[in-house]
């Protein structure tokens, strides 16, 4: 109902709009509305369209608050009534108006896609117990709801019975459904696509990762990018001045040089219409909504005009390892028997033995061997040694005894050749971790094990390069394994071992160094380094509260490929909004001297005023589709 009533008014200003320009046509042509009647039809339709900007204007000349846009529009009325230019009155208010409204729609259309997500996200949930549909506000953490085929998720939680795919674009920006089954977390807002779940939801309505989303989006029009605010200041004199200026326009001419009263008031009255800042103001609002709204929809979540101001002058950019450039999994990345053992008595043996462990490189060595497709061997009488290994008895392999752990812990109990120890330095020069395993007679063979870096790793911070920014890599991993993950995605400067106090210290090097600095990390250990750069960056946000609210800008899905597009993005709205404050600046400066000069009249500097808003407006709106070329 709200949206059709707006368009209903919008309808009736666009009818107003084209009766205003038939009537100022036909006034130029010599034809005009007969006396008395004329006043009266042009005041119903000024306070038909205008009546709030004619009542702001009067708050604000009651209050002297001279710095109103409505107060300029107000002091043209009058004056063209007084020369009774009745057609150019209804002229100002009514195209005034029409700038107003396409402001907003500027707005409304850089928000279409949050809004649209909030008005279909679900206000109800089933619950298993009773089968009833309950308002999601009074469901608490741990209540077990029903969600059906093609119905959206409405709350956070882990699903408890059912597999499904899922559509997460709307916390992710990811367009391809995931696979989910029991024990996977699903997020509220998201799209159930086909098959029946139970969910046991792990927050309440106002805590869900969707509801933050849509609450720090919102939020952001309150961080202004510098460039709002030096325009919202600089309309704030700017305005006052020329209505002084336009006083000093009539007065001057008409006091001192013998002018013609009304032939100066008429352009002292052109002055405060082509004068007003509408096109500059709105230069850099709608250009920061419709980017941030792009950037929501490709999984970015923005919390400001000004970071994204702040994305687009980085000149470096510092990178974690462990879940930025890598997964944060160990992986196997080296099977080398020795000793004549197979490739896979190796790997089915060790891995018999690691099934007893829950340390992420015994999981990892399973994984591998099943990879391969070699089954673990059974085993028994595990036992493991912390910090050094484990010791465990195979029931397939001859040689019953599995040792299986450091170098240093095989030379507790097993003799170790040089080549062994060769090999161990070799990995180890790799930034790779050794396992060593031995039956019980010296060394049977090495597992090489490794950070697994993303597929998109090496390709995003080639592009971020390619935009003439440094990258930094800086780890709490060893120096070693810092160093060998930076060559393998070509980044020169790499800074291991650091705790999350030395990342501070090294970001504030930094800053001073570039000046414009970027952190990315996955906001948790990386939270000083994250507070100190000039935009902080959090990766593979969804789900994580911290990261979500320590972050300026937080990542939902675990793209790297999504920096290099922000900063193109940045940079795009920069140009954009500075291509815009210069054009609406220009045309002003171009009609202020028409003006002066005595060669402007209100229809004309009425006209180019809303011109140039709707091309402000426009090419502000091409931010939202804006892919990164």
């Amino acid at each position: 109902m709200t949206f059709r009533i707006r368009d209903n008014k919008f309808r009736w200003l666009l009818f107003c709009v084209a009766l205003s320009i038939v009537l100022e046509t036909l006034s130029l042509m010599g034809f005009h509305l007969p006396m008395p009647y004329a006043p009266f039809f042009y005041l119903a339709l000024i306070l038909g369209i205008g009546y709030e900007v004619v009542w702001n204007g009067f708050k604000a000349l009651f209050t002297l608050r001279f710095s109103s846009i409505n107060l300029l529009m107000l002091i043209a009325v009058f004056g063209a009534f007084y020369l009774e230019e009745y057609p150019e009155a209804a002229v100002v208010i009514v195209l005034y108006s029409l700038g107003e409204r396409l402001e907003e729609i500027g707005i409304e259309r850089s928000k279409s896609a949050l809004d649209e997500l909030v008005s279909k996200s679900p206000k109800t949930a089933t619950l298993k117990d009773t089968g009833k549909s309950v308002a999601i506000e009074t469901i608490l953490p741990g209540t077990i709801i029903q969600v059906k085929p093609h119905d959206m998720i409405p709350l956070d939680g882990v699903i408890s019975m059912g597999e499904t795919s899922v559509d997460e674009a709307t916390i992710t920006g990811e367009p391809i459904p995931k696979d989910k089954r029991a024990g996977d977390n699903v997020f509220a807002g998201t799209l159930n696509r086909s098959g029946y779940i139970e969910i046991k939801t792990t927050k309440s309505a106002s805590d869900t990762t969707f509801a933050k989303i849509i609450q720090l989006t919102f939020q952001s029009s309150a961080n202004k990018s510098e460039i709002q605010k030096f325009i919202q200041k600089f309309a704030r004199y700017y305005t006052p001045s020329i209505i002084v200026l336009a006083t000093l326009l009539l007065l001057i001419p008409v006091f001192f040089l013998d002018g013609n009263f009304d032939q100066w008031l008429l352009q002292a009255i052109t002055l405060l219409v082509i004068a007003c800042p509408c096109a500059l103001v709105i230069s850099t609002p709608v250009a920061i909504f419709a980017a941030i709204g792009n950037a929501s929809a490709k999984g970015a979540l923005v919390k400001g005009g000004k970071f994204i101001e702040a994305i687009g002058k980085v000149n470096a950019i510092c990178l974690d390892k462990t879940r930025t450039i890598t997964f944060g999994n160990p992986i196997v990345s080296d099977v080398i028997p020795m000793n004549g053992t197979s490739r896979e008595e190796l790997l089915a043996c060790a891995a018999g033995t690691e099934l007893f462990s829950e340390h992420p490189l015994a999981q990892a060595i399973v994984n591998a061997s099943r990879k391969e497709g070699f089954e673990p061997h059974a085993a028994e009488k595990f036992q493991s040694i912390i910090g050094k290994g484990a010791i465990g008895k195979c029931l397939v392999c001859e040689d019953e005894t599995v040792y299986i752990g450091k170098l240093s812990f095989i030379k507790e109990h097993q003799p170790v050749d040089i080549e062994a120890e060769k090999i161990v330095a070799g990995l180890a020069a790799q930034g790779k971790t050794s396992v060593v395993v031995s039956f019980g007679n010296g060394v049977a063979g090495i597992i090489g094990l490794m950070d697994e870096i993303k597929p998109d790793s090496a390709n995003a911070i080639n592009e971020i390069q390619s935009l003439d920014v440094e990258c930094y890599m800086l780890t709490g991993d060893s120096e070693v394994a810092g160093r060998y993950v930076a060559s393998q995605v070509n980044i020169s400067y790499s800074f291991g071992g650091l705790m999350p106090e030395d990342k501070a210290t090294r970001m504030k090097e930094l800053v001073k160094k570039h000046q414009y600095v970027a952190m990315v990390g996955d906001g948790v250990n990386d939270a000083p380094a994250l507070a100190l750069s000039t935009v902080g960056i959090a990766m593979g946000a969804a789900g994580s509260d911290t990261a979500i609210e320590t972050a300026d800008i937080a990542l939902m899905n675990d793209k790297l490929s999504l920096i290099p597009f922000l900063i193109r993005l940045g940079r795009k709205t920069i140009s954009t909004i500075r291509i815009n404050t210069i054009g609406a600046i220009a045309v002003k400066i171009i009609f202020i001297v028409l003006a002066l000069m005595g060669f402007s009249n209100l229809a004309l500097a009425i006209t180019a005023d809303v011109g140039v808003t709707i091309v402000v407006i426009l090419l502000s709106l091409r931010l939202r589709s804006f892919d990164g070329h």
